[in-house]
């Protein structure tokens, strides 16, 4: 009778004693880590029917191992830890829960970042350099990282012990995407930095001007097209056309190739030299001139004026002789009719073209006259700019 008071005087205080620790160990547990967790019991008291437990879920079960191996640590293996078991108590068996331990994992270093020295998008033939840069937590700090390179899928440089790639002579070739790995020697941890795109900033060429109409020369009201065409030079090209040094319309290529600008012909003053330009942030250039001639007319390009002008008066006078003669000529043979040679040609509206032409390019504004309609180039997204676009001519809206 005494000895069943005894156990039951007992029983109230065992469910108020801590008979089962929860232990986590390395203290302080780093990235990489084992992390090893223990289940123990008060004063090595024997367990059986271990359960383990991660933020109050279950996490594994033993009938009779304490430990539980929980391999490399990562960020992830944070939470709060517990476990419970069936204590031994001669003569009873009690069931017991231990109290949550939190389980701070340290991050052993930051994912590193990728730089370009002095810019990601170098002019070609610079000196570029890629730095990798992270930082290890002072605790480990007796850690050595290695560091490799990466572009476009490929590895540049393998694991060493250098946090820096030089790519001497940058050519349009070294542009794409560039990442870097980091990872501590013989650990398990490595992190990929974010991907730096790196565009090598090339010069234009001199671009090519062409220009399109019918099979002869365009005449007033006729379509005319411009075609101009770096070919090379980086993105985006911008092409500017002029006639006669003056600027008639410009268009952004944003993934270069070949722009174009179609007007219609108005009057004899779109007629002239033409020629356009291609300018990128490196460099700018201008084709060679190209000559725009309209029917019915003569168009006389600068250079070669030049050496008209100090004869234009004697021509004038010359003509004027010989239209007097013609005059004189054709009264003689008036009954006789026209004769065909002396017919003057017509123009397409009918009117009859004069014996010569004075043919000049307004310097004011042009009022009323569209010289082009532009082709402007639809966006495209980031992956097809670069895998798509390598100097295709942009397509129109």
């Amino acid at each position: 009778m005494l000895l069943w008071t005894a156990v039951l005087l007992f029983v109230p205080c065992v469910g108020k004693t801590v008979w089962l620790y929860l232990q986590a160990w390395p203290n302080p547990v780093f990235e990489g880590d084992a992390l090893t967790l223990r289940c123990q019991g008060l004063k090595n008291t024997p367990l059986s029917q271990v359960k383990f437990y991660r933020d109050g879920k279950f996490l594994h079960f033993s009938k009779k191992n304490q430990t539980l191996s929980m391999g490399a640590a990562t960020v992830q293996s944070r939470g709060q830890y517990s476990c419970s078991g069936q204590v031994m108590y001669i003569p009873q068996t009690f069931t017991q829960t231990s109290e949550t331990a939190m389980v701070q994992v340290q991050e052993l270093f930051p994912p590193p970042v990728l730089s370009a020295i002095p810019s990601p998008e170098p002019r070609e033939g610079s000196l570029v350099t890629l730095r990798c840069q992270t930082k290890l937590h002072p605790l480990r700090s007796a850690l050595r990282l290695l560091f490799s390179f990466h572009k476009d899928g490929h590895t540049l440089q393998d694991r060493g012990p250098h946090p820096e790639l030089c790519i001497p002579g940058a050519k349009e070739g070294d542009s794409g995407l560039y990442w870097c790995e980091v990872a501590p020697e013989g650990g398990q941890v490595q992190k990929q930095s974010p991907q730096l795109e790196v565009r090598v900033q090339a010069p234009v060429s001199r671009p090519v001007l062409t220009l399109h109409h019918g099979p002869a020369d365009p005449a007033v009201g006729d379509m005319v097209q411009l075609l101009c065409e770096a070919q090379r030079g980086s993105p985006p090209i911008l092409y500017s056309f002029y006639l006669d040094e003056k600027i008639v319309g410009n268009h952004s290529a944003p993934c270069g190739g070949t722009t174009s600008l179609l007007f219609p012909v108005k009057s004899e003053q779109d007629a002239g030299n033409y020629s356009c330009e291609a300018e990128n942030s490196v460099s700018r250039e201008r084709s060679e001139p190209k000559k725009l001639s309209l029917k019915g007319s003569q168009v006389l390009s600068t250079p070669a004026s030049n050496w008209l002008v100090p004869w234009l008066p004697a021509s004038l006078l010359g003509l004027m002789v010989i239209a007097a003669a013609l005059l004189i000529y054709l009264r003689s043979w008036r009954k006789a009719g026209p004769l065909p040679s002396q017919i003057p040609p017509t123009a397409p509206g009918g009117e009859q073209c004069p014996l010569y032409a004075n043919v000049h390019h307004q310097k004011g504004k042009d009022e009323g006259v569209v010289y082009s309609v532009v082709h402007r180039t639809s966006k495209r997204s980031e992956g097809q700019f670069y895998h798509l676009c390598g100097g295709e001519m942009p397509a129109a809206q």
